[in-house]
């Protein structure tokens, strides 16, 4: 047979041979805890503390492009504590960014522009209010929203704030405070400065240990008219340990 011819039929048989199956994608596993589509504010209290018993974890690092901030989590706020690393480990916070920001006052994250890809229900948090978690800069708490139709103080389940504020006189604490301040907290807030109007009414369950640098900076950030940065600040959200 003609050597060319050959080679021919090589290759027409060869290119009528079934390619072998693709593999299908691997799907992402499923992250263990509630299903977040089907909490509401009567069932997820429970629920948390038990995802929080089962999956503990203390510390989370929050991505950004103005660098990173490490968050140690309450252990006596177990409710706040536990949803925010359910919400953490399914990726809700990556979604998001700083929303909203007021210089010498806080930070808040939480909200998105777009819809969200991860389902998510509106449920609330009751509040753990703690005498010894206060408002001085640093402070990690839980926004709340509707005050005329919430009067269980009850807590976003999805937005957080990191307290900023200024510097005052013990005096000017205590009349801001919410409630009776100890020596120590009338201290720390004329050393190094917080919001003590916000003492007793939002829950504190966390505080920056590392990164305050970077708080710092977003509340340096210019802003919308509704307090939006200009320059977008999203951010990812790892859990530590």
């Amino acid at each position: 047979m003609n050597r060319f011819l050959f080679a021919g039929l090589v290759l027409l048989a060869a290119c009528n041979q079934t390619p072998p199956p693709t593999a299908a994608p691997k799907a992402k596993p499923a992250v263990p805890g509630p299903d977040l589509a089907t909490l509401t504010d009567s069932t997820a209290p429970a629920a948390l503390l038990a995802y929080g018993k089962q999956y503990p974890g203390s510390e989370v690092l929050i991505k950004t492009r103005l660098g990173n901030i490490r968050v140690k989590l309450y252990d006596d706020t177990p409710i706040h504590k536990a949803n925010f690393l359910l919400l953490a480990r399914k990726g809700v916070f990556d979604e998001t960014m700083f929303n909203r920001v007021v210089k010498d006052f806080a930070v808040q994250g939480g909200q998105t522009y777009n819809a969200r890809t991860i389902r998510l229900k509106r449920y609330r948090l009751p509040p753990e209010f703690r005498a010894e978690h206060f408002h001085r800069k640093g402070a990690l708490g839980m926004a709340r929203y509707d005050d005329e139709q919430n009067p269980g103080h009850l807590s976003s389940n999805t937005d957080f704030y990191f307290v900023v504020g200024e510097k005052m006189a013990p005096f000017q604490s205590q009349a801001m405070a919410g409630r009776k301040l100890t020596p120590a907290q009338l201290q720390a807030y004329a050393t190094v400065g917080g919001v003590p109007s916000l003492d007793g009414k939002y829950t504190v369950f966390g505080e920056v240990i590392e990164g305050q640098d970077v708080v710092d900076k977003i509340a340096n950030e210019p802003v919308e008219s509704d307090k939006w940065p200009v320059t977008d600040i999203p951010m990812k959200v790892e859990v530590l340990k």
